[in-house]
C-alpha cells in the first residue's frame, strides 16, 4: 500500500513560493533503488540512510569540502574528549537544539538532550528493532549493554531503557560519555553518521511504534513531508534548524571549490527549501528525466550513457554548451557477490567447497564485465578494501580479478565437480544435480550482468537459474538467509577499511556479514587490526585478513565502481564529498535560471 505523509500547507510540495515570498528553491535527483524506511535503528541501505542523513543528526560529521576526510563537530559543541587508551569517549552537546515539532511533544518545542542519545544508541540493542548496524556497536564492545540485550532475550521481555550501563550514560543535561572495553582508535567515525547514530525522540518512537520508520522527526536541516513508498520523497526545510552558517576550506588546489567556497561564505544552512527525490529504477528514464531538466543533478549517470554523457570521460560538448557540469569520482565502494556460507551447496570450509567457489570466481570475466556493462566506469577490484578507505593499498594483486576459465575447470574437475549424468552440466561430488540460483533485480543493469553471469558459468559447465526480485525484497530474504548468492554494492561511511572487513567478521552474521562467513583466523585479525592505531602493524593485519578473504571466497569481489554525477547551470555550489550522503543542504539553487 502507498503511504502518503503530509505535514501543514507550509511544508507541502504544492507551494510554488518560499514563505518570504521568493520563489521556491527545490532541487530535484532520482535514486535508482527504492527505499525501505527512515528508522535509524532499522536501516542498512544507502538510499533509506542517505535520506535519514539528512533528517538526524550525529554529534559529528565530515567536513565537505575537506580532503582527506576531516571529522568536526555537528551537534556537539566540540570535538569529544577522548581517553589515552581509546576506551572512553565524552561528547558535549550544544544548547538551544530542537527537533523539528511533531504532535508526540504535545505542542512544545522540545530541546535536544544527552539523553537523547543515550536513547537512540540504546535502541540498537533492542530485539524488537533487530538493527542491521547493531554489530557496529557491539564490536566496540559498550559496557553493559551487550548484557542488557541479552537479558532482554533471554527473559523474553521489553528492552529495560531506563536500567543505567557502566559504557553509556548522561552526565548531565548536555553530556554523555561511552566507556568500552577495547581500545577503538577509530570509533569516533561511528558518530558522524545521522542516519546511525542521529539523535530520535523517545516520545515519538513511543507515539508511533512500529510505524517509527514511516515518522521520522529529528534535528536536521530537512523534514519529510510527502512520501510515497518506492516512488517520491519531499523533504522540505526543518523550521526550527539551528543557525548554521556555510563555512568550508576546500584543498588549495581545487580553484571551484575555492570560488564557491568564498561565495557561499556565511550565508545560513540549508541553502534550498526542498529537496525532491524520485525513485526511477531503470537507467534510460532516469537519464532522460536530467536531460529534458525534469532533474537538476545526475548522480552517478547510468555507466551505459557514458558514451554520449563523457566520451573519454571528458564532458560532451553539447552537454558543456548547455552549462552542464560535471565531476568524477571514485567511490569508497565494491560490488560483490556473495556465496551464503551456510548453504549446503556453495557455503563450507572443506577443500572441495571452496573449489567450487573459487572455480565459480576464476570464470567470472571482470575485463568483459566492466568494458560491456559498465562501460569503463570500474576498475578491478583485488580485495575487499576500496579506494578512499585507510588500508587500501592501490599496489596490491591478487587472484580476485583474475579470469582463468582452464584453470576453473580443473579444479572442479580435481574436485569432482562432474558431468555424472551425461547430461552436459556437472554434478556435485557424488552425483547430486549442481544448479546455482543467484538473486537479481529487474532492472536493466541486472539484466545485463546477470546475462554475463550466465555465459560465464556455461561455458565451465555450471547451470544458473536467477532469482528476480526488488531490491528491498532481495534485502530482507538475505538478512534471512534465504539466498544462495547475490550480487550487491557495499559503501563505506567512513574512511577506514575495516568497514569493508567487516563484511567477514563472524558476530556479524546477519548484519552486514550477509554471506555468514565465520572463521576463526580470520575473526581474529579482524580484531587485532580493529584495536590497532592506524600504522604498519594494523596494515600488516588487514593484509593478512584479506588475503583470507580472498582464499576463502565468501565474496567474489568485482570492481570499485567510478562515478560521474552531472547537474544543470542553474544548481550552485555543487560538489560530491563520498562520506557526506546529505549533501543538499549545501548546494543551491536558482529558480530564475531553470527553463519555464
Amino acid at each position: 500500500m502507498i503511504r502518503t505523509l503530509l505535514l501543514t500547507a507550509a511544508l507541502a510540495c504544492a507551494s510554488a513560493t518560499a514563505q518570504d515570498g521568493s520563489a521556491t528553491k527545490t532541487l530535484r535527483y532520482a535514486f535508482p533503488v527504492a527505499e525501505t524506511g527512515f528508522d535509524p535503528a532499522q536501516i542498512s541501505d544507502l538510499y533509506s540512510r542517505t535520506v535519514a542523513s539528512g533528517i538526524f543528526d550525529a554529534p559529528l560529521e565530515f567536513a565537505f569540502m575537506a580532503w582527506p576526510a576531516q571529522l568536526r563537530p555537528n551537534t556537539a559543541a566540540a570535538m569529544p574528549e577522548v581517553s589515552d587508551d581509546f576506551k572512553t569517549f565524552t561528547f558535549r552537546i550544544q544548547p538551544g537544539i530542537h527537533f523539528a515539532d511533531d504532535p508526540a511533544f504535545g505542542g512544545r518545542q522540545r530541546e535536544l538532550t544527552a539523553e537523547d542519545y543515550v536513547y537512540s544508541l540504546k535502541r540498537h540493542y533492542d530485539p524488537r528493532w533487530k538493527s542491521p548496524n547493531l554489530y557496529l556497536l557491539e564490536n566496540a564492545q559498550i559496557l553493559g549493554l551487550s548484557e542488557l540485550r541479552s537479558k532482554s532475550l533471554d527473559e523474553k521481555k521489553p528492552f529495560d531503557y531506563d536500567t543505567p550501563v557502566d559504557g553509556l550514560r548522561a552526565l548531565d543535561r548536555y553530556s554523555f560519555r561511552i566507556r568500552l572495553a577495547e581500545p577503538q582508535p577509530r570509533f569516533l567515525y561511528n558518530f558522524s553518521d545521522g542516519s546511525f547514530t542521529g539523535a530520535v525522540a523517545r516520545e515519538v518512537v513511543e507515539a508511533h511504534g512500529d510505524k517509527i520508520g514511516e515518522h521520522p522527526v529529528g534535528t536536521g536541516p530537512f523534514r519529510l513531508a510527502e512520501w510515497k513508498r518506492s516512488s517520491r520523497m519531499l523533504l522540505a526545510k526543518n523550521p526550527n534548524y539551528r543557525e548554521v552558517r556555510y563555512d568550508e576550506a576546500p584543498p588549495a588546489s581545487d580553484a571551484r571549490l575555492a570560488r564557491i567556497a568564498a561565495e557561499f561564505k556565511g550565508r545560513r544552512l540549508p541553502l534550498v527549501d526542498q529537496v525532491q527525490i524520485s525513485v526511477i529504477e531503470e537507467p534510460q528514464p532516469r537519464w532522460l528525466s536530467f536531460l529534458n531538466d525534469e532533474q537538476d543533478v545526475a548522480e552517478g549517470v547510468p555507466a551505459e550513457f557514458a558514451d554520449v554523457a563523457f566520451p573519454n570521460n571528458q564532458l560532451a560538448p553539447n552537454l558543456a554548451r548547455r552549462g552542464i557540469g560535471m565531476q568524477r569520482y571514485p567511490r569508497a565502494s565494491v560490488s560483490v557477490t556473495y556465496f551464503a556460507m551456510e548453504h549446503p551447496l556453495v557455503g563450507g570450509y572443506a577443500p572441495q567447497q571452496v573449489a567450487l567457489r573459487r572455480a565459480i570466481s576464476l570464470a567470472v570475466d571482470i575485463d568483459r564485465e566492466i568494458l560491456l556493462v559498465r562501460r569503463n566506469q570500474a576498475i578491478p577490484a583485488q580485495s575487499p578494501i576500496a579506494p578512499g578507505a585507510w588500508g587500501y593499498e592501490a599496489g596490491f594483486k591478487s587472484t580476485m580479478s583474475e579470469f582463468d576459465r582452464a584453470r576453473a575447470k580443473a579444479l572442479l574437475d580435481m574436485y569432482g565437480y562432474v558431468d555424472a549424468d551425461g547430461d552436459g552440466w556437472r554434478d556435485q561430488p557424488g552425483g547430486a544435480p549442481l544448479l546455482l540460483e543467484y538473486a537479481t533485480s529487474p532492472d536493466q543493469n541486472s539484466r545485463r550482468l546477470s546475462e554475463l553471469w550466465q555465459k560465464n558459468m556455461e561455458a565451465i559447465g555450471l547451470r544458473i537459474v536467477f532469482k528476480v526480485a526488488k531490491w528491498p525484497e532481495q534485502l530482507k530474504a538475505s538478512r534471512a538467509g534465504k539466498l544462495m548468492l547475490w550480487g550487491v554494492g557495499w559503501s563505506a561511511g567512513q574512511p577506514d577499511g575495516d568497514t569493508f572487513l567487516a563484511l567477514g567478521y563472524g558476530p556479524n552474521k546477519g548484519q552486514a556479514n550477509h554471506a555468514r562467513f565465520d572463521l576463526a583466523a580470520f575473526n581474529a585479525l579482524y580484531e587485532k587490526q580493529r584495536s590497532l592505531p592506524d600504522g604498519p602493524e594494523r596494515q600488516a593485519a588487514m593484509d593478512e585478513a584479506k588475503k583470507l578473504m580472498i582464499a576463502y571466497m565468501p565474496y567474489k569481489v568485482h570492481v570499485h565502481p567510478i562515478s560521474t554525477d552531472l547537474w544543470h547551470p542553474w544548481v550552485k555550489g555543487y560538489h560530491r564529498n563520498i562520506f557526506v550522503r546529505e549533501f543538499w543542504k549545501y548546494v543551491d539553487v536558482d529558480p530564475s535560471r531553470k527553463p519555464h
